[in-house]
Formats: structure tokens, C-alpha cells, sequence
């Protein structure tokens, strides 16, 4: 194969990930200048289970509100259809 110019190769994505230095995001220089100043405090691994609990009760009520409105709009247009004619 002969030698070609920088032009004239064909760059793929092997080539690329066999470059031997990556720059950062620009998300990446930001997150580290802001941590360099004030580095992020600790944060649990898991959360606490107790808003989940609550989450399961409150879903419940929003899908009685769900379906009490698609039942009253149900009833609404039969209503509005019975009485359209006249």
C-alpha cells in the first residue's frame, strides 16, 4: 500500500478508538472545575423505601380519579346522544 496524505485517508471508527488520548465533554471539564471548587457530599446508595409506600397509596387515588372522569364523560355523551335529535 503506498503512502498517502492526511487528506486522502479514510478515517474509521477503529482508528479513532485506537487514538491515545480522548479529550473530555465539555460536560465533563464543567463537572470537574465545579467539584475542584466544591466537590458533591455523599449520597446513598439505595433510597429510603417509605415515599414508595406512600406513592402506591396515592396512584390508587389517581386512578380512581381517572376512572371516575372517563366513566362521567362516558355518561355524558350517551346523555348528550339521546337528547341531540330534538
Amino acid at each position: 500500500m503506498t503512502e498517502q496524505g492526511d487528506g486522502e485517508r479514510e478515517f474509521d471508527i477503529k482508528w479513532a478508538d485506537d487514538a491515545a488520548h480522548k479529550e473530555p465533554s465539555a460536560r465533563a471539564r464543567m463537572l470537574a472545575a465545579r467539584w475542584k471548587e466544591h466537590p458533591p457530599g455523599p449520597v446513598p446508595f439505595r433510597g429510603d423505601p417509605d415515599p414508595v409506600r406512600h406513592g402506591r397509596h396515592r396512584s390508587w387515588i389517581s386512578t380512581a380519579v381517572v376512572l371516575g372522569s372517563v366513566a362521567a364523560i362516558i355518561v355524558l355523551l350517551g346523555y348528550v346522544n339521546l337528547r341531540g335529535p330534538y
